[in-house]
């Protein structure tokens, strides 16, 4: 006669260490959304500039405005919860 034991199934616990990975990996982002909260701009890759149609001019870039940074996404997060915070607050 076969003896049952009362234990959890191993994939309940590889389900408990994913959704622990991905809360580390969200703080780890979170981290460096708050250390670094600019990334270089994807339409001018960094430089600030835009070609002319034909190539030979420059113009700034319409999306950054000719500084080759953005606001990350994460950093968006985090200065729309504060603005939450304080409005609630006062």
């Amino acid at each position: 006669m076969p003896t049952l034991a009362a234990t959890a199934t191993p994939t309940a616990s590889l389900s408990g260490l994913l959704i622990l990975a991905l809360l580390f990996a969200t703080l780890c982002y979170g981290v460096g959304c708050w250390i670094w909260p600019f990334g270089a701009c994807r339409r001018c890759k960094g430089t600030g500039k835009r070609r002319s149609p034909f190539g030979r001019a420059f113009g700034l870039c319409r999306r950054c405005g000719g500084d080759g940074r953005r606001l990350r996404v994460g950093r968006r997060i985090l200065n729309s919860l504060r603005e939450t915070h304080d409005k609630g607050t006062h």
